[in-house]
């Protein structure tokens, strides 16, 4: 077995897929509508579907948002250095909600931004061996 993808319903699908890509660098692997049952979906990833897990877009047509409850986490990236990241981020029009630094109780540095629709992605600074 192998993890496939993520899916996070998002309330507008070319805002988000311009987040994930021209924000966070990811690319876009493919876009499908499904008019019979009214929605979308968009995979985005750094890596073809076929090399590591994605994240499903999914845009339920006529919907504009979601209650994101308190369930939900938060998607994990990592980057080679997390302050960096966060001004790349910023100058890219991006929301830094926790700038880089140690994480409580820890010492890896991490740093959250947000995407448009509210949901969280932690930055974890790469830890050279």
């Amino acid at each position: 077995m192998r993890m496939l993808h993520t899916m996070l319903r998002v309330g507008d699908l070319d805002r988000s897929i311009a987040f994930y890509t021209e924000v966070l660098g990811m690319r876009l692997l493919r876009r499908n509508d499904y008019p019979e049952g009214k929605f979308t979906l968009a995979f985005v990833g750094y890596q073809d579907e076929s090399e590591g897990a994605v994240l499903e877009l999914t845009h339920n047509w006529g919907v504009s948002g979601y209650d994101l409850g308190n369930a939900y986490g938060h998607i994990a990236l990592e980057v080679p250095d997390a302050a960096k990241a966060c001004a790349d981020i910023r100058a890219r029009g991006g929301k830094v909600v926790r700038d880089a630094g140690p994480m409580k109780h820890g010492s890896t540095v991490i740093a959250f931004v947000e995407d448009p629709d509210g949901y969280k992605v932690e930055l974890i600074e790469h830890k050279l061996a």
